[in-house]
């Protein structure tokens, strides 16, 4: 896939190749291509900071090929690639985000303290301040989040009241075009747990109700068709959960939706 640049980042809560940091690889052995792996800095100290550590170098990895002129595609062990992704662009765009969850949590919200479960509010603009003080937002109104549908009720509460546009199969592209009244760009982010578990299981957290490989397929052919998109990521796959490897065959089958939209050739 030439102008195309696979960024693997092996990582689980700052722990390199374990759990959902061992799905990078297999994610970007199906979708073929030019690959790197981005290393994390320094010496693991705590989860939080080593997140954050995996985060920066991301950023630098993304600016780099976006300023070779290709498209990063992200596989990413972790959803907090987000924020690398994002911050590496150096621009201002809508983000479109997959997830079964809604990822909204803030410290102050969360029962569980599980720092996954923040990352669309961090990227928002929500929490962390010291630490996400060199990482680029998105306005919540240039959000629209897909197919989640498992909730805490802390998040649900946080959700109904912010501006972050919510929709499923459905009700998509009437997100989309409101969406495009606020921007012409966006980033894409598939945590591939947004699938339903007959599709295959992408991790330990997959739950029902999800979308069909279809209707993945079909939502990304909807957003390439109305938005430039500037950058993409495929996360959360945990291989021990998928034993006769179908994830990696979907992301491999949607891939070119995003690449189409995102390579100029």
């Amino acid at each position: 896939m030439s102008g195309v640049r696979l960024i693997q980042v092996p990582y689980h809560l700052g722990r390199e190749g374990e759990v959902l940091g061992a799905g990078p690889a297999p994610l970007a052995h199906a979708i073929g291509g030019d690959s790197v792996v981005v290393e994390r800095p320094g010496e693991f100290r705590n989860e939080t900071k080593a997140i954050f550590d995996v985060v920066a170098a991301l950023a630098a990895k993304v600016r780099e090929t976006v300023d070779e002129g290709r498209f990063p595609l992200v596989l990413g062990g972790n959803c907090s690639s987000a924020l690398g992704a994002v911050t590496g662009l150096d621009r201002d765009v809508g983000v479109v985000w997959f997830d079964a969850h809604g990822d909204f949590h803030t410290p102050d919200s969360t029962p569980t303290g599980f720092l996954e479960g923040m990352i669309l509010a961090l990227l928002t603009g929500e929490g962390w301040n010291e630490l996400r003080r060199e990482l680029r937002t998105v306005p919540p109104e240039r959000v629209v989040l897909v197919g989640a549908r498992d909730f805490e009720p802390t998040e649900e509460e946080r959700l109904t009241r912010s501006s972050i546009t919510r929709a499923d199969a459905g009700s998509l592209g009437a997100a989309l075009d409101a969406l495009a009244e606020h921007t012409e760009a966006v980033y894409v982010h598939i945590d591939l747990d947004v699938l339903d578990p007959s599709e295959g299981r992408a991790s330990g957290w997959a739950v029902g109700g999800g979308l069909s490989a279809d209707e993945l397929d079909a939502a990304l052919g909807a957003i390439a068709s109305r938005f430039e998109i500037a950058a993409a990521a495929f996360t959360a796959y945990d291989p021990t959960c998928d034993e006769e490897g179908r994830i990696p065959r979907i992301a491999a089958r949607v891939a070119p939706r995003l690449l189409r939209a995102g390579v100029v050739s």
